[in-house]
This record gives structure tokens, sequence and C-alpha cells, in this order.
């Protein structure tokens, strides 16, 4: 529902404002009642004629009641109080830290989900969903590569997007990476065909291992299946990736023990697209090769960060000192509450 909000804010941008705004009247005025316009209005930090353009409009709503002794709310005010206050009270909450995020990020948009993903799977499915409703908004009508890449988050988020994307739309999914090696569920390659099968879309794989040496790569990059592959990939005007904790994700890809402790001794705290970085969000190793590169997102229409659980607070934070800043981040609130204690 917070989301759906958002984007009636997109057709009538005051209409989230005006509610809070009004929700926080009724809500103060039950609180003090019976209060005077001007007491109300300095608790509420607002002008006594902004203030009286609101009551007015409540009182003809049959909300609340005005005497010599101050406002009051009627029968139906107090039900309209206990009736939305729980959803105000978390969509004010929600706001709020997406406010401090966005502030912390200098402007990259971010989006959270309620609840933390380390506890609760569900949550996960909710950012999924975001995502799927970021992607309609933000996808332009024609044609769209997708570049996609692995991870449980991202299998995840694959299940969460409809056909509805494809409404006007012709959308290719490419692996952003190569990723043999890893559990065949959460591989790039996977989670691209899953995300087309969901939408109705299309997608190419690549079947090549993401990190392999200078001797290799150049006889790969010769054969003509890679190159179509690594083509789109460079040609894709759209990034879906998650952010992972460093050490994690070095085991995941079956790192040696020895290149793990570089990790640890370099302050590694975070992982995206084979790049391990440090709470400043510097680079200290790269495993990248084949697939799409770091420095290639700032050409990207749109990036989708998405990346949840307060386990990931200190990745997240430090990955977006790095990322572009057309990136929509996608999180819950337990990795915004970590983040946020900094």
């Amino acid at each position: 529902m917070n989301r759906e909000l958002e984007w009636i804010q997109t057709v009538v941008p005051d209409m989230i404002d005006v509610l809070s705004r009004r929700f926080l009247i009724l809500k103060k005025i039950k609180t003090d009642r019976p209060v005077g316009r001007r007491t109300l209005a300095a608790q509420l930090k607002l002008s006594e004629r902004a203030l009286r353009t609101e009551t007015d409009f409540l009182k003809e709503q049959g909300l609340i009641d005005s005497s010599k002794s101050g406002m009051t709310l009627t029968e139906n005010g107090a039900l309209v109080v206990r009736s939305l206050g729980e959803f105000m009270d978390q969509m004010l909450t929600l706001q709020a830290t997406e406010k401090e995020l966005t502030a912390l990020f200098g402007g990259i948009r971010c989006l959270v989900v309620p609840g933390d993903s380390d506890e609760d799977e569900t949550v996960t499915c909710s950012m999924g969903q975001t995502v799927n409703e970021i992607l309609q908004a933000l996808l332009p009508q024609g044609h769209n590569i997708i570049a996609v890449m692995g991870g449980t988050t991202m299998a995840a988020v694959a299940q969460s997007l409809d056909s509805e994307l494809t409404t006007g739309r012709d959308l290719m999914f490419v692996p952003a990476r190569g990723g043999i090696g890893e559990r065949v569920d959460v591989q790039a390659n996977n989670i691209s065909a899953q995300m087309a099968e969901r939408t109705k879309g299309q997608h190419r794989a690549l079947y090549v291992p993401e990190h392999v040496s200078e001797k290799t790569y150049e006889p790969l990059l010769r054969e003509p299946a890679v190159r179509e592959v690594i083509e789109m990939i460079r040609q894709s005007n759209a990034v879906i990736h998650s952010i992972g904790e460093a050490i994690p994700m070095a085991k995941r890809r079956s790192m040696s023990q020895t290149a793990i402790d570089s990790l640890k001794q370099k302050g590694a705290v975070g992982e995206a697209f084979g790049y391990f970085f440090n709470e400043k969000g510097e680079v200290v190793q790269k495993l990248s090769r084949i697939g799409l590169q770091l420095e290639n997102l700032a050409s990207m229409k749109c990036v989708v960060a998405v990346a949840g659980g307060s386990s990931k607070g200190h990745a997240i934070a430090a990955y977006m000192k790095l990322a572009p800043s057309q990136t929509y981040l996608i999180t819950d609130q337990g990795a915004a509450n970590m983040i946020l204690k900094g």
C-alpha cells in the first residue's frame, strides 16, 4: 500500500502531504482536546491561517467540532484516527526513514519496506514487489535490455515480477556477469531466465565463469555466442543487482582462505559486481572480468539495487558511496536502521 500511495503522489503530488497533515491535526486534537486553534498551530508549526483552512475542511467532513473551549473530535473523527492510526504511523515512519537515507546518500532515491529480511523471508518478497513497481514506472515503452545479477535476493525478486511489465514493452533479460561455479539456482543465468518466464519476455545465457585469467579471457571473447551476449550486456539500458557482505560472498564464490584473509586485512565489508569494497566505498579487490563492470553503471538509465536485512547495513552503506546518482535503492527497515545508526 505504501508504494501505491507513492505512485498516486506522482499524479497528485500533494496528496500524501495533505493526508499526513490532516491526520496529525486529528491526532493532536484527540490527544489535547479541547484545544484552541492558536495553541494547535504553534504545536504543529503551522500558521493560524493554514490551520484554519484545514480545520474548516475537517469540520465540513464531520470529523471535528469546535466550541468556545476549543476543538474536539466527533465520533467519526475518532473512528478515522483509530482506523488509520497503525497505517499512518508506519507510513510516516517509512517516509521519514526514506528521506534520511536519501539525504545520507546524496540524493539517491531510497525506498524502504517494513520489517527485517534477516528475520522474515516475506520482507524480501516485499522488496521484490517494489522492484517490479519501480521497473513499471521507469522502463520506457519498446525494447529494453535488462542486465541481471545473481544471488538469493535476486532469486526472490525474479518471483515478484509479473507479465504487466511487458505491456507495451519488449523485454530482453541478460546475465550481467558470468557465473558458472555458483549454485545453479542463484546464478545470473538462471535468474534472468526466471525473470523472462515471469514477465513473458526473452533471455540470453552467458555460459562462462565470471572470473578467468587473462590467457583465457581473450579466446572466450572471440566465441560468437559469448560475444553476442557480451554486446547485449553493453547495450543494456537497465540493471538489477543486489549487494552482499564481503566475506560471505567470498566464500560463496569459493575463494581461497588466503584470499579471504586478504579481504579481511583490507577491511572489505561489501561486494557487488565482483568488486569488494571497504567502509569508505574504496574498491580493495576486483574479481570480475567478463560482463558488466562497475564503471558501466554510469551510462545506465535505470539502476536498481536491492538488498535488505540488518546484517547487510554496513555493506549497503559502503556500496552507496560508489553507486551512480540514478540508482534506486530498495531496502528494508532492518537495514535502514542499521545504516542510520552509523
